[in-house]
């Protein structure tokens, strides 16, 4: 019988508290390679802390994250970017006044290992070459090739989100981490952003999102992990977690708002 592969993503007995809150009280999952994974759970769940804490922007007060088996906790961003996670911000971070073309350009000299001072005097040009050709590539891989001259500022929502998506690309994820992909979004907007993820998903890279939009993310997600209160409530298939009667408590409003929790 064939073992399971090992997952790409462990989180471990993971805590975090501000003071006197617990915003992450013992959390553990797992995420395999090539999954989409759903991160969900009411406003205050820990969601955003969770995202922070893996990819590098907070320190877990205990617990353990692993990557590939190999444990980042408490690394620097940097650092864990370089090997591999790669994480989105709700607000789309954009250079407004460049153009979509130069926005992909921007972000190859942010990801390259070269320095911006042999860059200047022009002593990479081979290696800017290159990084434009991805750029490239990566204008036609998320559809924006037609708009590559127009200023960020210009684009739609649902455009200047597929171009922040683009520039998390260069940095060759191997997990990506989406921070409320659909914000905001009109439905075909969505629509054409669910079927980029699924396209960013099929070139082999994993993707572990939050996001309060539920149509999305049950007809996205291979699994669902759900939070509240900083604890792990449920997770399942996206049918599963539907159904379950804690989580639809939660989303409801009617979970014991003073459920006694354990300190971490």
């Amino acid at each position: 019988m064939a073992t399971a592969a090992a997952p790409l993503l462990e989180v471990r007995g993971l805590c975090k508290r501000f003071g006197g809150l617990v915003a992450l009280d013992r959390v553990s999952f797992q995420v395999r390679e090539g999954e989409i994974r759903g991160l969900i759970g009411p406003n205050g769940a820990g969601k955003s802390t969770l995202f922070k804490n893996i990819a590098g922007f907070y320190r877990p007060g205990a617990g353990e994250i692993l990557l590939a088996g190999r444990p980042i906790s408490g690394r620097p961003p940097y650092e864990i970017a370089g090997l591999g996670v790669v994480r989105t911000f709700q607000e789309t971070t954009l250079f407004q006044e460049l153009s979509v073309m130069r926005n992909l350009e921007a972000g190859c000299h942010l990801h390259a290992s070269s320095g911006l001072f042999r860059a200047l005097l022009g002593l990479d040009r081979e290696r800017l070459e290159r990084q434009r050709q991805a750029a490239g590539r990566i204008l036609d891989f998320v559809g924006l090739r037609e708009r590559r001259a127009q200023l960020a500022s210009e684009l739609p929502l649902g455009s200047q989100r597929a171009l922040a998506l683009g520039i998390a690309l260069l940095a060759k994820p191997r997990l990506l981490l989406l921070d409320e992909p659909f914000a905001g979004m009109n439905p075909a907007e969505t629509a054409h952003m669910m079927e980029l993820t699924r396209k960013v998903r099929r070139s082999g890279i994993t993707i572990v999102l939050v996001e309060h939009n539920m149509k999305a993310v049950m007809g996205l997600c291979d699994f669902v992990t759900v939070l509240n209160f900083g604890r792990l409530l449920a997770e399942g298939t996206p049918e599963s977690v539907r159904r379950d009667p804690a989580v639809l408590e939660a989303y409801l409003g009617s979970a014991a708002g003073g459920t006694e929790r354990a300190s971490c």
